[in-house]
């Protein structure tokens, strides 16, 4: 009660002073930039043992540079090109495309992985790797 109290005897400068810091403090501790952006898309086919394109835009919030390391994951087994790996930098200001072109002979999903890495000698400025999340994916169909 004795502390009810001395919280009405406090003006009303003071409390509005205390209702800017708790407000300020929650804002500053919010982060929402994305460490990673993904968007696949595929041509679509009808016939078996055609070609079909995937197309990877990945994209980043973050001000520092990072080296990602990108692949496709089928839920049935693809040779060729599917299998192909790239590892690039990744900038705020400069977002990535990346291509696949590969045969599938009937319907399947596939994942399109970014994984973020530590190596060297690939952004030619200082990179980061981000604390947390390390790995990304956006599933499509064909």
């Amino acid at each position: 009660m004795h502390l009810l109290q001395l919280l009405f005897r406090a003006g009303p400068g003071i409390l509005l002073l205390v209702l800017c810091l708790q407000l300020g403090t929650n804002k500053a501790q919010e982060d929402t930039r994305e460490v990673i952006k993904l968007n696949l898309t595929m041509s679509k086919t009808d016939n078996a043992d055609e070609e079909v394109t995937a197309e990877l835009k990945v994209k980043t919030e973050l001000r520092e540079c990072m080296v990602i390391k990108t692949y496709l994951q089928g839920s049935r087994p693809v040779d060729g090109p599917f299998t192909y790996q790239y590892t690039a930098c990744l900038c705020k200001d400069h977002p990535r495309t990346f291509y696949w072109d590969f045969k599938v002979d009937r319907r399947m999903a596939i994942a399109a992985v970014v994984h973020i890495t530590e190596k060297e000698g690939i952004c030619p400025d200082l990179s980061v790797v981000p604390s947390g999340q390390k790995d990304f994916y956006t599933i499509g169909h064909i």
